[in-house]
């Protein structure tokens, strides 16, 4: 028990000192929905041509719809209750574009964020526009890492759904050893500007070899945190769940709890994720630099990942 007392305190002086460097510049909170907004706005632009494909009837009919996903997914005979599609040629390309696009305008962004937060952890000023600006002149390197990422990505997936449990497995293992290899890799995007995307996971994978070894196994980020808060929620939902059995007449105001409760959540959960990057970035600079960015300790620094019993 004391062990797990302890990886909550650890995780909860990582929000706290995270919230600290969020309270020093604020407009760290601005980059994801930037993102947010963004991959919205390109998947419009990609839902639309397929909305509007020539197929013979009008827009708003049903009939339209069921042509248009035709010519994406191709169903085979019946099963029982179930009918199995799969993409068609057309279909494919299309959302390997999708894919991909997202993971450039993802990688963009966080290039984007993680200068500001390097910025912002060596006492500068972070800027919405500057972080674009800058993300602005490593287009090439996000183009070539958002390419071979997307396509290890898609990779891993296709050989996960083709073999049998066994091989699922084998492949989540190696998409954790990927996750972990290239942890580092928009910070050093940011950093040495290097375009090549091999080079990029082989600087990543070195820079977290050198200060934590070779027997990392996962990464210990704000995570507790997170699961204290949602054990927090069932509980909650639970007891004005049975206080409206008891006392129907609270329905209305059991409702209002229940959307103020929700809005909260939501925001939390944005506000860990800013955290849970700006501690990225953090280690990063430890691992590059040797420096432990204020208000961090050294402790929390090593602490960061689980490490191999041997």
């Amino acid at each position: 028990m004391s062990s797990l007392g302890e990886k909550f305190s650890r995780s909860w002086r990582l929000f706290v000192d995270s919230c600290q460097i969020i309270g020093r510049q604020p407009k760290l909170l601005l980059f994801p929905l930037v993102t947010f907004f963004c991959t919205i706005l390109i998947v419009l632009f990609f839902l639309a041509p397929a909305a509007l494909l020539p197929t013979g009837h009008a827009w708003g009919h049903g009939e339209h719809w069921k042509a248009a996903l035709q010519r994406l997914v191709e169903f085979g005979p019946a099963d029982g209750a179930t009918r199995h599609g799969s993409l068609t040629g057309f279909g494919f390309a299309y959302v390997v574009v999708l894919y991909l696009t997202s993971m450039f305008l993802a990688t963009f962004c966080n290039v984007a964020f993680y200068h500001e937060i390097i910025k912002a952890l060596a006492g500068g000023q972070v800027s919405l526009r500057a972080g674009l600006r800058f993300a602005c002149s490593r287009l090439r390197a996000i183009l070539l890492w958002s390419l071979f990422a997307g396509a290890v990505g898609l990779i891993i997936k296709t050989l996960e759904e083709r073999f049998g449990w066994v091989g699922r497995w084998v492949m989540r293992l190696v998409g954790t050893v990927w996750s972990v290899a290239s942890v580092f890799v928009i910070p050093v995007i940011v950093r040495e500007g290097e375009a090549n995307p091999f080079a990029l996971l082989r600087t990543s994978a070195v820079t977290l070899k050198k200060t934590w070894g070779e027997s990392l196994i996962g990464y210990v980020g704000i995570t507790l945190v997170t699961w204290v808060a949602v054990l927090a929620s069932v509980i909650f939902l639970i007891g004005t769940g049975l206080l409206l059995v008891w006392l129907p007449r609270l329905l209305l105001f059991v409702f209002v709890i229940w959307g103020m409760w929700l809005v909260a959540m939501i925001a939390f959960a944005y506000l860990v994720s800013v955290a849970g990057h700006i501690y990225r970035g953090a280690l990063y600079v430890y691992a590059s630099e040797g420096v432990v960015p204020e208000p961090y300790t050294a402790e929390l620094m090593d602490a960061a990942w689980k490490v191999k019993k041997v």
